[in-house]
């Protein structure tokens, strides 16, 4: 199982992770796209990265915004899993 990080540690990793905030033990984003199907194929191109890291975000989309929530579950917050895939998403167009 991944180890939790400490507070000290999600906020150095969150500093330097643009647009992304934590809040109750879940790393946070919102993109937003020109139209629904920009949103769909941003969100088509997450499948590869959280298959590969074997670590799938929560995804919410309401037209052309999409809401991503990242933390370990089975670890009950925050581990390096979640800022490595944070990272990884943060580079997709």
């Amino acid at each position: 199982m991944a180890q939790l990080l400490t507070e000290a540690e999600i906020q150095q990793q969150v500093s330097v992770l643009s647009g992304w905030t934590v809040e109750d033990s879940t790393l946070k984003t919102t993109r937003s796209f020109k139209d629904f199907i920009q949103a769909i194929e941003f969100v088509n191109k997450l499948v590869e990265p959280a298959e590969s890291a074997g670590h799938h975000p929560d995804i919410v989309i309401s037209y052309n915004k999409v809401k991503i929530d990242l933390t370990t579950h089975d670890a009950g917050g925050l581990t390096q899993k979640d800022f490595d895939l944070a990272e990884v998403i943060s580079q997709i167009n």
